[in-house]
């Protein structure tokens, strides 16, 4: 039977995959208290969750930066009317965005870097009030990005096919297009019928 062999992107994985266990969830415990003390969106070196980036396409080279976005956990209650007529629910209950808290935090990063494009996004922690995520972003402008045959999507480059000239005209050989003389005589056999 064969040894099946483990690299560390499927080490990362299994750790992530129960992130409070061990040694790993105090170490959690510690970035969250100083994650809360931080401003809510924060430019970080390189990823929290290494093989969660890669796979989403995060590469470390000039143009891709990675971002920490805090969101606040619940509902978006609003604030109880104080003036005017009362509305009998007064609306403040069961106020729920229609958006998850992941595509939120996107959106955040993405007004915070309006010439950066949003690649993906994943989870790195939550505590009672807050839950955090990793955005990755990426310049479509920048020279780096702009070679990357990775993100010639991102940029606007399509790979166009090229044909040579004697391979167009063996196409249109074998589609063999009528002349002129050819359709008027068509044309004058349908009249007659």
């Amino acid at each position: 039977m064969a040894k099946t062999i483990k690299n560390l992107y499927m080490w990362l994985r299994q750790l992530w995959k129960r992130p409070y266990d061990g040694i790993m969830g105090q170490i959690l415990r510690e970035r969250m208290m100083q994650w809360r003390k931080q401003p809510s969106i924060v430019r970080i070196p390189k990823p929290t969750r290494l093989d969660r980036a890669r796979a989403l396409g995060y590469k470390a080279k000039q143009g891709i930066i990675v971002v920490r976005v805090r969101v606040r956990k619940g509902g978006l209650n609003r604030p109880r009317p104080r003036a005017g007529r009362r509305p009998k629910r007064m609306g403040v209950y069961g106020y729920a965005p229609a958006k998850s808290t992941q595509l939120i935090a996107e959106e955040r990063a993405a007004r915070k870097y309006p010439n950066m494009e949003v690649l993906g996004s994943y989870w790195v922690g939550d505590d009672g009030k807050y839950v955090y995520y990793e955005v990755i972003l990426v310049d479509p402008h920048h020279p780096v990005i702009k070679s990357d045959p990775h993100f010639a999507w991102l940029t606007g480059k399509c790979k166009r096919i090229e044909y040579p000239r004697e391979k167009i005209e063996k196409i249109v050989k074998r589609i063999k297009i009528p002349s002129e003389e050819e359709l008027k005589k068509r044309i004058e056999e349908l009249k007659s019928e």
